[in-house]
C-alpha cells in the first residue's frame, strides 16, 4: 500500500496540515464501507421499530379522514356501546366514539414526542457545550442538574402543575426539564473525553480555537450517543405524558390524549373492558417501536 501524502488546506484558518490517503489504499477502502447510523433502520428491528412508529404516526395525521365523528360530539343512544362497524372500538360513558378519540389523542403524543424532546435536547446540547469549556458555568449548571434529577418525574410534574395547572403546557415543561440534564451531561462527557484526544491537543497547538474544535471535532463525534438518547428519551416522553394524563395532570377533558383515555378505562373496566385496548395498543405500539430504534442506532453505534 502507498503511503499518504499530506497537504495543507487554504480554506483552513488554522493551517492545519491534514493527511490526504491515495485513492484505492485500505484507507479509502474502510471508509467507502463504514456504514451509516441511520442505515441500522433499514433492517432488523430497526426497521421493525421505524414501522411501527410510522404506522403510528401516520394513524395521527390521518385521524380526521380515518374517522366519522368528532373526537368531541356525543352520539345519541350511544352510551358504553361495544364494538361494531360503526364504531370500531366502541363509545364511551358520555357517548363519543372511543376510536376517533384514540386516533386524535395520539397527536398529543407526537406534539409532546417530536416538539418538547428535541426542544429539551438542543437545550441540554448547548448548555453542555457552554459548561465543558467555562469553569464558573460548569460548576452552576452541574448544581441545577443535580437539583432537577434529584425529584422524582412526578413530583416534578405535580410542583409545576401546582403552578401553572394540569394541561399540555405543563407535559411539555415537564418533558423538557427532564431531558435537559441528560442531555447536557452527556455532551459534557463527550466534550471532556473528546478534548484529551491526541488530535485536538494538536489542533489546539498550531492555534485551532474551541469553536473550531468543537464544530469538527466535538459534535460529530457526540451525534451517534445523542441519537441514541433522542430515541430514548422520546419513548420515555410518551410514558410521562401517559402518567401525568392519568393522574389528571395532563391534558384535561374534553381534549382526548393516550393518557387520560386509559384512565377513563380503567374506570369503566368492568361495564366496558373493550375500553382501554385501543389506547394500550397505540401507547405499546409507539414505545416499542422507539426502543427498537434505539436499540438498533445502539448497536450501529458500537461497531
Amino acid at each position: 500500500m502507498s503511503s499518504p501524502t499530506y497537504t495543507r488546506n487554504p480554506a483552513d484558518e488554522t493551517g492545519l496540515v491534514e493527511p490526504v490517503a491515495p485513492l484505492g489504499t485500505d484507507l479509502d477502502r474502510d471508509l467507502t464501507r463504514r456504514p451509516s447510523q441511520l442505515s441500522a433502520l433499514r433492517r432488523g428491528k430497526g426497521l421493525v421499530g421505524l414501522t411501527l412508529v410510522l404506522v403510528v404516526v401516520a394513524l395521527g395525521l390521518l385521524a380526521p379522514l380515518l374517522t366519522s365523528y368528532s373526537p368531541r360530539e356525543q352520539i345519541p343512544g350511544a352510551n358504553l356501546l361495544g364494538p361494531s362497524s360503526a364504531h370500531w372500538l366502541g363509545t364511551d360513558e358520555v357517548n363519543r366514539d372511543i376510536w376517533s378519540r384514540t386516533l386524535h389523542g395520539i397527536r398529543v403524543d407526537l406534539l409532546v414526542v417530536f416538539i418538547a424532546v428535541p426542544v429539551g435536547a438542543a437545550l441540554g446540547v448547548l448548555v453542555g457545550l457552554v459548561s465543558s469549556w467555562f469553569a464558573i458555568a460548569d460548576v452552576v449548571a452541574q448544581r441545577v442538574f443535580d437539583l432537577v434529577l434529584a425529584f422524582p418525574t412526578l413530583i416534578l410534574a405535580i410542583a409545576l402543575s401546582a403552578f401553572l395547572g394540569p394541561g399540555l403546557l405543563t407535559v411539555g415543561l415537564v418533558i423538557i426539564a427532564v431531558e435537559l440534564p441528560v442531555f447536557g451531561r452527556l455532551v459534557r462527557t463527550s466534550v471532556r473525553t473528546v478534548r484529551e484526544m491526541p488530535y485536538v491537543e494538536a489542533a489546539q497547538v498550531v492555534g485551532a480555537g474551541p469553536v473550531w474544535v468543537l464544530r469538527r471535532h466535538v459534535l460529530p463525534n457526540s451525534l451517534e450517543p445523542l441519537t441514541v438518547q433522542l430515541a430514548v428519551s422520546m419513548s420515555v416522553a410518551v410514558f410521562i405524558e401517559g402518567a401525568m394524563s392519568f393522574l389528571g395532570l395532563g391534558v384535561r377533558q374534553p381534549e382526548p390524549s393516550l393518557g387520560s383515555l386509559i384512565r377513563d378505562g380503567i374506570r369503566t373496566m368492568y361495564d366496558a373492558p373493550w375500553f382501554a385496548v385501543g389506547p394500550l395498543v397505540i401507547v405499546v405500539a409507539l414505545v416499542l417501536g422507539l426502543l427498537l430504534m434505539s436499540q438498533a442506532l445502539s448497536a450501529a453505534a458500537r461497531r
